[in-house]
């Protein structure tokens, strides 16, 4: 170590800015694709270039970063990259209305955010910088939907899709919240467009399956995936429609109520719908029912909460048990793209069916009886949906329910009136976008030819500039003549350009990917290079991605394993949801006025203080309730680690080499390797749970242990002193990497802190040979004694008796029983 002098104060902008600077331009964090050490992939979901940072991707980039240096401390070769998912309506909402380009809006926020990641000191690996809005970027977005293409993946229907007038285009069903848009909250409406769509329900059953592969996958996360892509095994059972010469097929989970069916109920937009209405006397009503219907948002008409509303179409069908006709009704509750559109209506045994029946005074007839007592539609209240016998069931009567579920159905399937099946809630992927900032889809109409894939060597299809933007159903990139027409790759002859874009859920359902192989100019990513990243070892992100981003990321994956690109099954080990950061229990948003710019605790207090309250305040997974003090306590912590290292720097050393330890020597190493220990635990996050807050709370108990110890010497033992002080940096280093590495150059040591191998818990510095107890006399604590680890229990029974203030204690009182449980506590009980 060399002499070193301290700066008298810690002033974090003179040391983050040039750390900052030092490691930008030394590339400190780049990652060596061909290094011996063992790979590990730490990933946070790359932001919306929306122009500043919130404290909510502070907190995520953050927690990322720690776990990014920690394991580069242990030895791996760490890939860390940071990009942009850049396509999106508000560039193009932005440019609308500033009369500027998109890609101009963009790259300026792009520009701005990565400045302000840089001045919170994150090691990412910038040579691996992505943003889905470049040519180079999009070009394999646009090769990856043409893969998808050829596979039988991909097709384009005409569909009443969810549109938002204030946005002017499609939001996919994952994409409606509540009824409303999920970017600007605006109500969303029907409308029939063609569009393009991935088939994503051909990988339902393995996406629901694959589930039982993430162990390192929060249990809330994979539970809604299974919700939504919402498996139920149930029968399809053929009702005939003698009056049209045709049937229905309807889904049922419960094929043993089948003999209690008292009507049936078909979507608004059934097929059959308009030749069962036409020429009936209340056709015109019911049309308009059906157009009203047709407006409704999914939410508003499945909705728990939401009147039923139904019509009798004034036709029938026939039960293919019973032979009886029953009528068939249109109602808001059944939607036409789940199971076939069609429902069996069983009032006494489903809770929906029994609301319908009684607002629409519907026979109602019990099936299934209670073993318990018997029900009578008279002295029912409710439906009864729990466990029982079938009655008034012809053949079947007197089968659990359970059997007869098996039986019926094997009944219809001799008859071929009827079959098991599966289905899904989970429906194919809508990706159509009438949106100019987005990957145009790669597709061309051609009169003769017919939909061609734009040629593969032609990719990308690139975005043009000489666009209107034009509110409605029509995409801007249809204003541009350039971009519009073209020439079939086939015949040669006049074509036109697909105007539609890409959902940006395409563009960052593979991004993961493109890291492993970022300047990759002949393939979308290497094989060899995304086997040995892949899957993320750990990726971190918000809740709210839960369904989308998690859930087309695993579909794409799925299909790039299929076509032999990739050998991994699931593109992410281990997933962490960080909960929100909140003020007054309220999350952070300009409209309440109760945001905290990153910026403004940088120019105050530090990059370093803002990381450390983020972590210390709560556990990663849980919400964060912001507190000014907490920051100020952070900062004062920081203070008190500068003061403690400058208090050691400059305290006389012993320079002996005497190998034994003074008491106060021992007690401090103790503490050391305790929080080395209890650190590198929290960290390593075991059983998917992090506890960076924990790990930093015993750092500073370490901190007030070597205030203790500095107090008690007035001479320490150089060994010693460098070791505390070395792995105290040490310690700090992932969680405030600037102050952690200005001191390590600082106190005189070589290299970097962050090169620097994570400390190795001394064993026996941990082994105590001595330890106090409590004594107890009736259960009150009224002594304490040091005895020996190794102590017998007749040992410390006899060194206890003879202490002359338990002796006092006793007096003349009789003993019941001495209980001592070793290394634990005495209890002495008299009488």
């Amino acid at each position: 170590m060399k002499e070193v002098i301290l700066l008298e104060k810690y002033i974090p902008k003179d040391i983050e800015k040039k750390w900052q600077k030092k490691w930008l331009d030394e590339k400190c964090d780049r990652c060596e694709g061909d290094s011996q050490k063992p790979p590990y992939y730490v990933l946070e979901m790359f932001p919306y270039p929306s122009g500043n940072l919130h404290m909510g991707h502070v907190r995520n980039y953050t927690i990322g970063d720690v776990i990014a240096r920690y394991r580069r401390m242990l030895g791996y070769n760490v890939l860390h990259p940071m990009g942009y998912d850049a396509f999106g309506m508000p560039a193009e909402n932005a440019a609308i209305q500033n009369h500027i380009p998109p890609s101009e809006w963009t790259f300026k926020n792009i520009q701005n955010m990565t400045r302000q990641q840089q001045a919170l000191g994150l090691s990412y690996d910038w040579d691996r910088e992505v943003a889905t809005c470049h040519e180079d970027y999009y070009k394999w977005t646009q090769w990856i939907f043409e893969l998808f293409y050829k596979k039988g993946l991909v097709y384009r229907k005409e569909a009443k899709v969810n549109w938002c007038e204030n946005c002017h285009t499609v939001l996919a069903n994952e994409q409606v919240i509540d009824g409303t848009c999920w970017r600007c909250d605006q109500p969303v409406v029907k409308k029939n467009l063609k569009q393009w769509f991935f088939k994503i329900t051909d990988y339902a059953e393995v996406l629901l399956d694959d589930l039982e592969l993430l162990s390192g996958w929060p249990e809330r996360v994979k539970t809604m995936q299974k919700n939504w892509i919402g498996r139920s095994e149930g029968t399809e059972i053929t009702f005939a429609i003698p009056t049209i010469q045709k049937s229905v097929n309807l889904f049922t989970t419960r094929p043993d109520t089948i003999f209690g069916v008292s009507y049936i109920v078909l979507a608004p937009e059934h097929p059959l719908v308009e030749s069962l209405i036409r020429g009936k006397a209340e056709e015109a009503a019911l049309r308009s029912f059906i157009d009203r219907m047709r407006n409704m948002s999914d939410i508003e008409r499945t909705s728990t909460e939401a009147e039923k509303e139904g019509m009798f179409t004034g036709s029938y069908a026939v039960n293919p048990c019973t032979r009886q006709e029953v009528p068939i009704w249109i109602a808001n509750y059944v939607l036409p793209d789940y199971g076939t559109g069609a429902v069996m209506g069983v009032p006494a045994h489903d809770q929906r069916d029994w609301e319908f029946a009684h607002k629409f005074d519907l026979p109602i007839h019990i099936v299934i009886q209670n073993e318990g007592k018997t029900l009578t539609v008279d002295t029912m209240s409710e439906p009864y949906t729990d466990a029982g016998v079938l009655v008034q069931s012809g053949t079947f009567d007197g089968l659990q329910d359970k059997e007869a579920r098996k039986a019926i159905t094997a009944w219809l399937e001799e008859r071929k009136l009827g079959h098991g099946t599966v289905n899904y809630k989970l429906r194919d992927w809508l990706i159509s976008r009438q949106r100019y900032w987005g990957a145009p889809i790669p597709i061309i109409y051609c009169p003769t030819c017919g939909e061609q894939l734009v040629p593969t060597s032609d990719l990308p299809v690139r975005l043009p500039e000489d666009v209107n933007f034009i509110a409605g159903a029509v995409s801007p990139l249809a204003t541009s003549d350039d971009f519009l027409h073209c020439t079939c790759p086939t015949c040669g002859g006049p074509a036109m350009r697909e105007t539609d874009t890409m959902d940006t859920f395409v563009c960052s359902s593979w991004y993961y990917l493109r890291y492993t192989d970022a300047r990759n100019k002949t393939a979308a990513w290497d094989k060899e290079k995304a086997d040995h990243w892949l899957g993320v070892d750990q990726y971190i992100g918000g809740i709210e991605h839960a369904i989308l981003h998690l859930m087309y990321s695993r579909f794409c994956m799925k299909v790039f394993h299929d076509a032999g690109l990739v050998s991994e099954r699931e593109p992410f080990k281990r997933l962490l949801t960080q909960g929100m950061v909140l003020m007054d229990g309220s999350k952070m948003s300009k409209s309440k006025g109760n945001v905290v710019s990153p910026e403004d605790i940088i120019e105050q207090y530090g990059a370093d203080t803002g990381r450390l309250f983020i972590l210390f305040a709560a556990p990663p997974e849980r919400d964060l309730e912001w507190s000014e003090q907490g920051v100020e306590g952070s900062y004062r912590f920081l203070n008190r680690v500068w003061r403690i290292v400058e208090q050691y720097l400059q305290l006389p050393k012993d320079e002996s080499s005497e190998a034994l330890y003074s008491e106060a020597e021992k007690e401090l190493r103790y503490q050391e390797f305790m929080t080395i220990d209890k650190v590198g635990n929290d960290i390593q996050g075991k059983d998917g749970r992090y506890g960076f807050n924990t790990a930093i709370s015993a750092i500073m108990e370490y901190v007030n242990a070597l205030y203790a110890y500095a107090g008690k010497e007035n001479k320490i033992h150089q060994a010693v002193a460098s070791e505390a002080m070395s792995n105290l940096l040490k310690l700090l280093a992932p969680f405030t990497p600037h102050i952690a590495e200005e001191l390590w150059h600082q106190a005189g040591f070589e290299g970097s802190v962050h090169q620097q191998s994570w400390p190795i818990v001394d064993k026996e510095a941990l082994r105590v040979e001595e330890m106090e107890l409590p004594i107890q006399i009736n259960g009150k604590v009224r002594d304490r004694i040091t005895v020996s680890v190794d102590s017998t229990v007749e040992n410390i029974q006899e060194m206890v008796m003879q202490q002359a203030h338990v002796q006092e204690l006793i007096g003349d009182k009789k003993i019941v029983k001495c209980i001592i449980i070793p290394k634990k506590i005495i209890n002495i009980v008299i009488k």
